[in-house]
Formats: C-alpha cells, structure tokens, sequence
C-alpha cells in the first residue's frame, strides 16, 4: 500500500507539468475544450455520440483495454466545469510521458468511457439545464431530453462495473459544523427511500472511503458527503438501482479559488486515487463505516460577511454571496446581500471587520437584502466586494 499511496503523491509532485494547458477558469464550453480532444484523439479513440439539443456534438473518448468498465460524465450541470478540466488532466497523465508503471496499469486494467461535456448547450449558455431549461440530473426517469437518453444508451450498451459522476457544488458548504469550506465532496446515491445499504452502495462507498484516506493527508477537514436522500429522477440514483456501484464527486471551494484551478488539482487526484483502490481492489478490505465518518455537508458559508456594521444605529453583520453570470465570455463574480442579522453564526471566505463603523451603498443608503453591489462604503471609503 505504501509504493501504491507514493505513485499517487508523485502525480501530485509533477501535476504541473501534467495539467492541461489550453483549459483554464470557470467558463469551459465546446470550443474550449477542441483541442484538447483532438490531442486526446491521437492517443485515445474518439467518437461522436450524438448531437444536443442546439446541435453541439457529444463526445466519447474510450480508453484502456483492460475487463473493468467505467464510465465517467462531466458537465451534466453546464456551469459545472471543474471536473472537465481535471477529466482532461486525467486524460493528459494517460498519455504517460512520466513512464510511471502506475499508468500502464491502468490502461492494461480499465476500458474507460469518459463523456467530458455531457450538456455542450448548458455548457455555452453557462447555465445548470440545457437548451429546453431541463436539469438532466433530474430526467433519469422519463428521459425526455437528447443529452439523457445519449447518457443512458451508453450506460446501456457498456455495461459498466462502476460509474463516476462528476459535478461541481456551491461555496456554500462546510465540511461539517465547522469553519472547513467542502472542498471535495462525495456521495454514494442511494436506491430507495431507506438509504439502504445495498451491495453496490457498500462498494462505492468503500471507494469512496479508499479516496478519502488518500486526500485527507493533502486536504485534511476539508473533504465532506453530500447528503444521500432518494430521488429516482437522479441519475446517479437511477445507476446506483440498476446495480452499478456509483460515485458522485463534488468540487467545491479552495481559499481564494473562484475559478477552482486548485480544487482541479484535488478533483485529479481523487479520480486517480478511485481507479488505483479499485484497480488494486484495496478498497475492498475498507469498512464502509468510514465512509459515514465522513462529516455531512452543512450550508454554513458566505463568501463574505462584513462583521460589526453599523448600519442605521445598529450593530449588524451583512453576509454576501456571489452570482456567476456570463458577461462577454467570462464568468463575472456579482455580490447580492443575502443576510443581515445581528451576530450571524455562519462562516465567510472572507470576513471584514468593521470595528463598529458605518456602512451603506454607494448612494449613501442602508444596505438592505437582495441588493447586487461590487463596491460599498465602509466610512465613506469605498470597499471593493469582490
């Protein structure tokens, strides 16, 4: 287990070189991600699935030739881009110009399928549903849309042993009742309306659990477990049914890492911490009670939160949160005031102590909620937001 945990640390070690480089920030829509696949191309077999609803085409990359089968889709959520840049990292390590043997065992062991950009529409639009306003992690069931029933026949003519379903979550997140942001988080979806442990459940999550104790030496306190409620209109949960161990990773927040090129690096290595468990069947030997020693998400975050304000002859604290919106190509980070209380008892990415001085808006009015700002003024000094 030793040499195995050192082979993953040396890809940490040489991530840099190793990242792919035409693939950077939030924005990741089809045209971004062409030349990547077409270098994929020349190592990997590509195909075209199908076609999204606007027409975008839906692309599959096999890989390896080995008798474990695993499917990978990123992108199912259009704003969710963070696993598409370190599917392409994967890809990169793949190709092996570090001649690690840990590589090649991969390849001789695995026939992967990776869809990197499963809703190219959302994808472009940067919004989470695609063209027809469909969230396709809700249309497991009826299939209504191309980009589901594409996912499904896949699923269906593959057949595989494992499937890892990549999204991205909000900064809202702690890694339990704590000061921690979730930086990764993981889930094994569940089969029915108990959560019961079945025995694809208890397989994904020792996987799960298998990549916890890797990434917990690299991000210790800052990995959480998405919350397991049923939903048969999920995917994860629909595959999870269907017998397929499945596991639904989560890339949440680093410090100061809005475009989420640091948790890229950490999403890299648990997908590559998840081949080498199952791989070398370690996970096997893991009791699935670690995985329920993972601490819970909670929605305890702010990404600011301006402590001691006066505002109107009170002492308050105001908490803003960031919308992503689209603005000429480029995501664009816009505060809205969410919360003013007084003493709020959640945490922030970053906080501003006021030291009991005035605060208002640009106009000199009260700040109140729902306002959208990029600047406010702390004693008449403008504060930048974001």
């Amino acid at each position: 287990m030793k040499n195995e945990h050192s082979s993953i640390l040396k890809f940490i070690q040489h991530y840099h070189s190793i990242k792919e480089p035409t693939l950077s920030g939030r924005y990741i829509n089809a045209d971004h991600i062409f030349e990547a696949l077409e270098k994929a191309a020349t190592k990997f077999e590509l195909k075209i699935l199908g076609q999204s609803t606007l027409g975008e085409p839906i692309h599959l990359l096999k890989i390896g030739s080995g008798k474990i089968k695993i499917l990978m889709w990123s992108q199912m959520h259009g704003n969710e881009s963070t696993t598409t840049k370190a599917v392409f990292d994967i890809l990169s390590a793949l190709d092996n110009t570090l001649k690690d043997p840990l590589i090649d065992e991969i390849l001789n062991t695995f026939s992967l399928y990776i869809i990197p950009m499963l809703n190219p529409d959302g994808a472009r639009a940067y919004t989470r549903v695609n063209a027809n306003q469909v969230d396709l992690n809700r249309d497991a069931k009826n299939l209504e849309e191309v980009e589901s029933r594409i996912l499904r026949k896949v699923f269906d003519e593959f057949k595989p042993d494992f499937c890892f379903n990549l999204h991205d979550q909000r900064s809202i997140f702690s890694a339990g009742p704590n000061e921690n942001p979730a930086t990764l988080s993981f889930l094994t979806p569940s089969e029915d309306l108990g959560r019961s442990v079945t025995p694809s459940r208890e397989e994904s999550m020792k996987v799960i659990a298998a990549i916890y104790k890797d990434l917990s030496t690299v991000i210790p306190e800052r990995i959480g477990r998405y919350d397991d409620g049923y939903n048969s209109n999920c995917t994860g949960d629909a595959f999870q049914s269907l017998g397929v161990p499945t596991i639904l990773f989560e890339a949440g927040h680093s410090n100061n890492d809005y475009q989420r090129e640091q948790t890229r690096e950490y999403v890299f290595i648990a997908i590559l911490s998840g081949l080498n468990a199952i791989m070398n069947t370690s996970y096997k030997d893991i009791k699935p009670e670690i995985y329920f020693n993972i601490p819970e998400n909670e929605k305890l975050f702010y990404d600011i939160i301006l402590r001691n304000a006066e505002v109107k002859g009170e002492i308050v604290d105001i908490a803003i949160q960031f919308k992503e919106v689209l603005k000429n190509s480029e995501v664009i980070f816009l505060g809205v005031i969410e919360n003013i209380s007084k003493e709020l008892a959640f945490f922030a990415h970053k906080e501003i102590y006021c030291n009991l001085q005035s605060v208002t808006l640009l106009d000199h009015k009260a700040p109140s909620e729902n306002v959208i700002l990029d600047k406010i003024l702390l004693k008449n000094e403008v504060l930048m937001i974001n």
